[in-house]
């Protein structure tokens, strides 16, 4: 009864942190119904097929995901983890760990270990990060093939690189040498740690340089094993980042705008603020660079900001929308009892008098007994 309690306390939390962001930024729902009514309605109808499309091939790549654990997950299961966890991600900022621990949490409920569905959570963020790499170093060729390469974009490209080799990095490194990665992580934690004390009023962060290189090392562990099943994880992740990309330039082209450049390096630079930005899924802060970059190329105020609204209202709040919806799908707001993770193994009525320290010795029949028990088993 306590449980359920509980449950509902935080869905009213989570429904009314929902509609604050609603309230705050509700503006932009009626900008976006006014600024599609100047689009070409069929490209935009596409465009929101493709988006759809995204999370679709998310869905299957937390489904492989799983199964490169060793646990089976079907993707129209795994379809609510990915709208839940974007509206996670959103109510509560934190670089994503809010999504994460929703999967490791639904997982958890399911019956599967800790360490199973951490090791998916991570397999599945570090694919996703991958998957926008490959696209981004695959926009930039044709850009430079095209003479239209700004040297500046190297610096965004080199951020993505940095951003998935640190997770690749502790994973290889904290697999074969876990305390040569702790030491290097120490002295940030030390320095978050600092940080916290004088904003939080001397309180410190919980330890967590051990704990992240342990799961990344077990995670690094488990994938090594399935690497065919990982790779399927990276493939549908690109496929993911490609659907969004065909969606800005589908959204770019319903508004009159089809320079090659501008397409990618818009669509570039909205993924890559929204990784970045200290607001939920870059609120406001996507918007502006979007149209900022555009107007670089030449595009108009109008039409740039025609598809950066259109473009991250089915990027946004579409996804915000269905997860709102879909997040009751998942175990940890559905209320459903939860299963057991592991069996414990039944004891015999010699082992708990062993166990139990049981002052009266074993005969030699019930000692035999026990350790016929122990083989079996």
């Amino acid at each position: 009864m306590q449980g359920s309690n509980l449950r509902k306390l935080i869905i009213g939390v989570v429904i009314i942190i929902a509609l604050a962001v609603v309230l705050l930024r509700g503006d932009q729902l009626l900008e976006l119904i006014e600024t599609m009514q100047r689009g070409y309605l069929p490209l935009l109808l596409l465009a929101v097929a493709s988006q759809l499309g995204k999370y679709v091939n998310q869905a299957f790549a937390y489904a492989y995901a799983f199964k490169t654990v060793g646990e089976k997950r079907r993707a129209r299961d795994t379809l609510p983890l990915v709208f839940g966890s974007f509206f996670m991600n959103t109510i509560a900022p934190s670089f994503n760990m809010a999504g994460a621990g929703l999967v490791i949490d639904d997982s958890r409920r399911r019956g599967i270990s800790t360490g199973h569905a951490t090791s998916a959570a991570l397999l599945m963020q570090m694919s996703i990060e991958s998957g926008f790499l490959v696209i981004m170093i695959g926009g930039f060729i044709v850009l430079q093939l095209a003479g239209h390469l700004d040297p500046l974009w190297l610096l965004m490209l080199l951020f993505v690189v940095f951003l998935v080799g640190g997770m690749a990095g502790i994973m290889v490194v904290g697999r074969k040498n876990p305390d040569l990665v702790v030491s290097i992580l120490q002295p940030v934690e030390r320095f978050t740690n600092n940080i916290s004390k004088k904003v939080r009023k001397g309180k410190e962060l919980n330890p967590w340089a051990k704990t992240l290189v342990k799961n990344f090392s077990e995670a690094a562990g488990t994938i090594g094993q399935n690497p065919r099943r990982a790779a399927l994880v990276f493939l549908f992740s690109i496929g993911a980042s490609l659907c969004e990309l065909l969606c800005f330039c589908l959204v770019g082209m319903a508004f009159g705008l089809d320079a090659p450049s501008a397409l990618i390096g818009g669509y570039v630079v909205a993924t890559l603020f929204a990784m970045i930005a200290i607001t939920p899924q870059g609120i406001g802060v996507v918007e502006v660079a979007t149209v900022a970059l555009l107007a670089a190329y030449g595009v108009s105020g109008s039409i740039g900001t025609a598809v950066a609204l259109t473009y991250r209202g089915l990027v946004f709040w579409m996804p915000f929308t269905i997860g709102a919806v879909l997040i009751h799908r998942t175990r940890s707001f559905s209320g459903k009892p939860e299963k057991k993770q592991l069996k414990e193994p039944r004891h015999s009525q010699a082992d708990r008098r062993l166990n139990a320290g049981d002052p009266h010795e074993l005969t030699a029949e019930q000692q035999n007994q026990t350790e016929e028990e122990k083989e079996n088993r």
